[in-house]
Formats: C-alpha cells, sequence, structure tokens
C-alpha cells in the first residue's frame, strides 16, 4: 500500500513538471534529429524508466524463486 502511494506521489510530481515544462526542444540522437515537447520527452523518459525498472525486478525476482525451488527440491531437479 506504502509503495502505491509513493508511486502516486511521483506520478502526479512527474505530470506537473511535465505540464510546467512544455516548450518545444530539439532531441538528436545519433543520426536522428526532431523537435518534441519536453513534456513529451519527459512523460516518455519516466515511462520507459518504468518499464525497464519493471523488467529488472521481475528478472531478479524470477531467478530467485527459480533458486529456492531448486533448493526445496534438492538440488538436482529431479524431486527425489
Amino acid at each position: 500500500m506504502i509503495a502505491a502511494i509513493l508511486v502516486f506521489i511521483v506520478v502526479i510530481l512527474v505530470v506537473f513538471f511535465s505540464v510546467q515544462n512544455a516548450k518545444p526542444v530539439v532531441i538528436s540522437f545519433l543520426l536522428w534529429k526532431f523537435e518534441a515537447s519536453l513534456s513529451i520527452i519527459i512523460l516518455l523518459t519516466v515511462l520507459s524508466s518504468v518499464i525497464i525498472t519493471i523488467i529488472a525486478v521481475s528478472s531478479w525476482s524470477m531467478k530467485r524463486t527459480f533458486k529456492r525451488k531448486k533448493k526445496a527440491v534438492g538440488g538436482d531437479g529431479t524431486g527425489q
């Protein structure tokens, strides 16, 4: 529950920040160059950070669960 409240607060802060910084900016990366609103760039950056974090935490959690199950079975995976 505390995590949900913290996520909600961060989302609200990002939304307020991005709305107040709606000026167009030029983004250049390697050979790409385009113009977009700073608020869109901020929101896309936060969204991609959240997705990367979710993938990393899920991967870590699955590895941990797999190790725990393997240890409970006996280590060799045969269950005997």
